[in-house]
């Protein structure tokens, strides 16, 4: 069974980088040319930017369950891990959509509030 979640954990972390830099190259490069973009706050910045951080927060989120399943493969495994785990990936959630939207997209406030209370319960 290990074997196979460390597999699992590899191809995560493939279709991540892959997910990433193959959808900022070809699609959202060229998506982001086109002049018929909705136009948030004025112009399509906000659209722009909010498509760019929510693509890349989908690869995020694999590398997280990536780590899930490593954290898996272990025999001595603990509620405590994947709790941090799972704080350390919504903390770079939090992150990503603060800056990647300029605070304009509230969704940094969740991401912040479940990275944090994940942290106070692994240490509770």
């Amino acid at each position: 069974m290990t074997f196979l979640l460390y597999i699992s954990a590899c191809l995560l972390l493939l279709v991540s980088f892959a997910h990433s830099y193959l959808g900022e190259r070809y699609i959202l490069i060229r998506l982001f040319k086109r002049d018929n973009l909705p136009k948030l706050f004025g112009n399509d910045d906000f659209t722009k930017r909010t498509l760019r951080f929510a693509w890349h927060l989908t690869s995020v989120t694999w590398v997280g369950f990536a780590a899930i399943l490593l954290a898996l493969a272990e025999p001595n495994l603990n509620k405590v891990t994947v709790l941090y785990i799972i704080a350390v990936t919504f903390a770079i959630h939090f992150i990503v959509a603060l800056v990647g939207s300029k605070a304009k997209h509230l969704s940094w406030m969740l991401f912040a509030v479940v990275s944090i209370l994940s942290a106070v319960a692994a240490n509770s």
